[in-house]
């Protein structure tokens, strides 16, 4: 299943970046007089409600839900282990400030507290990646921290610190180190979760703002037409299912690979 996803997340990716360049339809052109045409031999997906071709469209929206993807796991991933860190490593009042702080965060759902940000910030997509960002670093500090509490009782983290080694230096070379495979596979695996959202929140007209295209607004525009257009909605619904199951197998995968533990469950050949 590793081969599987890393196949769907690669090309996704070129389609992302190349498919807007080659192809021969611009995302906002309009074809009025043929709008809601279903899928043809020029128009491999169809047209919309404007009669826009919705391959094009499809193809610009990946842009949108890698770019989200990409940057609310960097942001996320950063301020979490960041803050995972410290909470582990000093413990005390410190880790109990920061551990009562996830933990109410923790007591809401993600996607309400995101829709509550949004609706206060404006819709916009730079204010969908804030509201992601500032949700989504809870799990990896929460990982993080739990990382950092078996590793900073190792030997060479010991003898680190009896041989007067800065924090900062223990925690970015000795410490932070060890907890990388475990956030490697989070983030992977926190993608397809950021995409999800960015298309929730799009679809209820939180997101990316017309005549931006985006699988979520695509699919609510799409819904008004589901009887005498279905097109409207297959695409964009299979190209989010399809992006997002391959980031889980490969978060899957990674996981299998970086975890010793996974490794020695495994049946033997």
């Amino acid at each position: 299943m590793t081969k599987v996803g890393a196949a769907i997340v690669l090309a996704a990716i070129l389609a992302a970046l190349a498919g807007p360049l080659v192809m021969p339809f611009d995302p906002s052109d309009q074809e009025l007089a043929l709008r809601l045409e279903g899928p043809s031999v020029r128009h491999w997906f169809g047209l919309d409600e404007l009669g826009r071709d919705i391959l094009a469209r499809v193809l610009v929206g990946a842009r949108i839900s890698l770019l989200v993807g990409l940057v609310v796991v960097g942001v996320s991933s950063t301020i979490g282990t960041l803050l995972g860190s410290i909470a582990g490593y000093f413990g005390g009042i410190v880790d109990e400030i920061l551990s009562r702080l996830m933990d109410i965060l923790l007591a809401f759902p993600g996607l309400l507290l995101a829709i509550a940000m949004v609706a206060v910030l404006g819709p916009s997509l730079t204010n969908v990646i804030i509201a992601l960002s500032l949700i989504g670093w809870v799990g990896y500090a929460r990982l993080v921290r739990g990382q950092v509490l078996r590793a900073r009782e190792l030997e060479f983290v010991q003898a680190a610190r009896a041989l007067g080694a800065s924090i900062p230096r223990i925690l970015g070379q000795h410490i932070i180190p060890t907890a990388l495979p475990a956030v490697t596979v989070q983030a992977t695996l926190g993608m397809g979760g950021a995409i999800l959202a960015e298309a929730a929140l799009s679809f209820l007209g939180l997101g990316v703002q017309p005549p931006t295209p985006s699988w979520g607004t695509m699919l609510s525009y799409g819904r008004a037409h589901m009887l005498e257009a279905p097109h409207l909605t297959i695409f964009p619904g299979i190209a989010i299912a399809v992006l997002v199951l391959g980031f889980n197998f490969l978060g899957d995968g990674l996981r299998d690979a970086l975890d010793p533990q996974a490794q020695g469950r495994r049946p033997k050949d």
